[in-house]
């Protein structure tokens, strides 16, 4: 090997070491900087909500991770979850009951478990999903991720539940993690909700970019969009999330008639 081409590959190698050195410093310093103030566990916000409404209630699942389960969230009626419950039931005009299986810390292949806890007879009539920013975190392969996501659209749609999927929030919002650390969790945020798009349109979901539909909200107003931990949503960042994705279920549940119709 010529002398030029040995000290180039080693100048390459001594780059790329100090690139992932920097890089899990300002991993460990976010981990620091974030915390676990809210703990591990969302409020529990399972119920039937506006049951004075007349009719028999809607049911709708909510899977995924920790923004699915509500994490931040101050009050039950603030979870995401009761947030799309109560929006779905004052445009039905009809009771809506919430039941969650969404897991703080929970990646794409958690979906299956998740599915997998509810009982055999249990028939949703709608199902959202938002996962993919521990699939990041834990740098899960795109085409992994994306796949585990297809595979449990499939499941809900064949028991036939209209689906929505909220893509992978944009990880360059949150500003607790250092750069460039940042900027490499806002590309591969992108690629992985592009990624989360094509399979779940696949499957036959509905989808909405929550980095399109609330990404900029969250930019420039953190103090409002974030809870305590600057890393999950507050009350106010659920209510925005949950009105990105109530004209998509509201338009999927829709669809599920005319097809049956």
């Amino acid at each position: 090997m010529p002398a030029a081409v040995a000290a180039v590959l080693l100048s390459a190698t001594a780059a790329t070491l100090l690139t992932r050195s920097v890089l899990a410093r300002q991993a460990a310093l976010a981990r620091l900087r974030i915390g676990k103030p809210l703990g591990e566990i969302a409020l529990d916000a399972d119920r039937v909500w506006r049951p004075k409404l007349s009719g028999a209630p809607l049911e709708l699942l909510v899977l995924g991770d920790s923004i699915a389960a509500g994490l931040g969230a101050q009050r039950p009626k603030d979870v995401l979850g009761a947030r799309l419950c109560k929006g779905l039931a004052d445009f039905l005009h009809r009771p809506v009951r919430l039941r969650t299986v969404a897991v703080v810390g929970a990646e794409s292949k958690d979906l299956a478990t998740q599915l997998d806890r509810l009982a055999p007879e249990y028939r949703a009539d709608a199902a959202v999903i938002i996962v993919g920013g521990n699939d990041v975190t834990h740098r899960t392969p795109v085409s992994a991720a994306a796949s585990d996501l297809e595979a449990a659209v499939r499941r809900l749609r064949e028991s036939g539940a209209a689906v929505v999927v909220g893509t992978c929030p944009d990880l360059g919002a949150l500003r607790p993690v250092p750069q460039p650390l940042r900027a490499l969790g806002a590309q591969a945020s992108r690629q992985l909700a592009h990624a989360q798009a094509a399979a779940a349109r696949r499957a036959g979901a509905r989808v909405v970019s929550l980095r399109r539909a609330v990404g900029a909200m969250f930019i420039e107003n953190p103090d409002d969009m974030f809870s305590v931990d600057r890393f999950h949503p507050s009350a106010l960042g659920y209510r925005r999330t949950a009105d990105a994705l109530l004209p998509e279920i509201v338009a999927a549940l829709a669809q599920g008639v005319r097809t049956r119709a």
